[in-house]
């Protein structure tokens, strides 16, 4: 009986074994089964502004149903293009992450078409305590003196000038992959032809403060700005009043006396005595 039970275990154990190869053989021929395409990845990480050389990609199996649009096949297709983003390891070179054939490497590759980069000098404070790193958006403020003309003294105030402006680059760094403030003496902002204009209008007139802002955050704000004395709730101090004139006295000699004509509020009046 022992023998008998002994026995079944070993058939059911040859069966699982048998079941479990078969699952197993059938899934591997499944997977060999799917059809793929020769994608070029990146072999290291890549910062944003390099050229491309063979040493830095690869090519992988890729899924033919979601090869990502604009992927190469090729390593030659890839060659000495400059990247417009960095690359993690293993992930897929594509048209929009690189700059057209035959631009140069380094800073002026990553510029948006019709965009500008224009370098501030910044200290803890202006840089938003090194919190302001490529490829996050700040507004520009200017504190300055306003001319308001007619006599009266120029009043201080702050306005923001600019806003939802990109970081190209942090000294001279432009990676975008990290997270830790950098303090710095420089950064470097993508503006379009007007607004550089204003910028370099606006540091020769007062000084600038960058004020970090969420990326996600599109929404423009029109500010008149602020005055040191709508700061402290201080009333503006309004002009003399103009002072009454004086009536217009008219003298004239009648038959029967003498008449004063007066003139007041726009109205005559005349009195004889």
């Amino acid at each position: 009986m022992k023998n008998i039970k002994g026995l079944m275990l070993i058939v059911l154990a040859l069966l699982t074994g048998l079941a479990a190869a078969a699952y197993a053989t059938g899934w591997v021929a499944q997977r060999a089964g799917v059809a793929a395409n020769k994608v070029v990845v990146a072999a290291v990480d890549i910062e944003l502004g390099s050229r491309i050389t063979p040493e830095m990609v690869t090519v992988a199996d890729w899924p033919a149903g979601s090869v990502p649009p604009g992927a190469f096949g090729q390593i030659k297709d890839v060659q000495q293009r400059t990247l417009k983003t960095s690359l993690a390891r293993g992930e897929p070179v594509i048209e929009r992450k690189v700059a057209p054939v035959g631009t140069q490497g380094g800073l002026s590759a990553v510029i948006a078409e019709g965009k500008r980069a224009m370098t501030v000098r910044v200290n803890d404070v202006v840089g938003v305590a090194g919190f302001a790193l490529p490829g996050t958006y700040v507004d520009v403020m200017v504190n300055t003196q306003q001319e308001r003309g007619h006599n009266e003294p120029p009043r201080q105030v702050s306005k923001t000038v600019l806003e939802q402006v990109l970081v190209l680059a942090v000294a001279q760094e432009a990676g975008r992959d990290a997270t830790k403030p950098k303090v710095v003496s420089a950064v470097t902002l993508e503006l379009s032809p007007q607004d550089a204009e204003k910028l370099d209008l606006a540091r020769s007139v007062g000084s600038l403060s960058l004020v970090l802002r969420n990326q996600v955050d599109k929404q423009m704000v029109d500010t008149r700005g602020i005055t040191k004395d709508e700061l402290f709730g201080v009333e503006p101090a309004r002009p003399p009043a103009a002072p009454t004139p004086r009536p217009k006295v008219v003298r004239t000699v009648a038959s029967a006396g003498t008449c004063v004509e007066v003139l007041r509020d726009g109205h005559r009046y005349l009195s004889c005595f």
